[in-house]
């Protein structure tokens, strides 16, 4: 959970697969599949596809990392920033690697145990001190790597936003718990190391 808990992260998220499921052919990534696989060898194929829609314009994209049971943590946010045009392209010519390395990075697993617990004690804290609507996070919860859980609007008093004061002492007050949090959603310790 960052200071300002991002508005709408689930919507960003939602907003970056849908523009890859509408209006193109390619890339169908959604129907990559999931393994369990954790070798060397598909850590060499997602670093591979990573280098891959990073030499396609989006630089900033990083490795991702992966978990115990074969899961895939990756920050997307390069991916959201991207222009449209420049990710379906480079999405569409890194189909091959993507799919050897069964990965599709515009999807999250779901959040780990640490990371929830973590965003639930913050919930917690935010609901104590002024922000009664804030829902405990879940496995289905979307969430930031690096960021933690997002903050939605609903969550908020009537009329207060990320800027109000109401909010922004709660986000003092909680402090603490709100880095627990964004440390427990470091892609490193998402993938449990």
């Amino acid at each position: 959970m960052t200071h300002t808990r991002p508005l709408g992260s689930a919507c960003v998220a939602a907003a970056v697969a849908a523009l890859l499921l509408t209006g193109c052919s390619k890339p169908n990534l959604k129907d990559i599949g999931t393994t369990t696989d954790t070798s060397a060898d598909r850590i060499a194929k997602l670093h591979t596809a990573a280098q891959c829609v990073r030499s396609h314009g989006i630089q900033n994209f990083t490795d991702p990392v992966l978990g115990a049971t074969g899961q895939v943590f990756t920050d997307y946010r390069p991916l959201q920033d991207a222009a449209s045009g420049v990710l379906r392209s480079a999405l569409s010519d890194c189909e091959q690697q993507l799919r050897a390395a069964t990965w599709n990075p515009q999807t999250q697993p779901p959040a780990p145990a640490t990371l929830i617990a973590a965003g639930v004690k913050a919930a917690r804290c935010l609901r104590q001190n002024g922000l009664p609507k804030m829902k405990d996070p879940n496995a289905r919860t979307a969430y930031v790597p690096g960021h933690g859980f997002g903050l939605s609007a609903d969550e908020l008093p009537p009329g207060a936003d990320k800027q109000t004061a109401v909010v922004q002492q709660a986000f003092r007050a909680c402090r603490t718990l709100l880095d627990d949090e964004i440390e427990a959603s470091q892609l490193n310790k998402l993938a449990g190391q």
